[in-house]
């Protein structure tokens, strides 16, 4: 996305759908059906701490990888997905060389080990 151009599709629906997506590889990746209500619960999570933000972040965070990882990392521990599944996923983290996830989701796969 060009940050300079202004966008029909405003930031924050951009980041969940991001997030969505990110979310649906991450569980397709391990091989786990996802927690659904607590999935739900992140999209809101995320929703609500990006609205909360100006603007002109809003579209900081949609042309950086890094930024967006921040913010899908805090709503995946905050609204509990970090708590679901997690001794199946933490067995899994251990062995991260047998899962077929790129390395950006140890963001998330992190959080059951750490």
């Amino acid at each position: 996305m060009n940050p300079s151009a202004p966008s029909a599709v405003p930031p924050t629906q951009l980041l969940v759908e991001e997030f969505r997506r990110r979310l649906e590889t991450f569980y397709a990746g391990l091989k786990l059906a996802p927690p659904y209500e607590s999935v739900e619960k992140a999209l809101r999570v995320l929703t609500t701490a990006v609205q909360a933000l100006p603007r002109s972040e809003q579209e900081r965070i949609v042309s950086s990888s890094d930024l967006q990882w921040t913010h899908f990392r805090r709503a995946f521990d905050t609204s509990g997905l970090a708590r679901k599944h997690r001794g199946i996923i933490a067995g899994l983290a251990r062995n991260r060389s047998s899962l077929d996830l790129p390395a950006e989701y140890d963001h998330f796969l992190n959080l059951f080990i750490e």
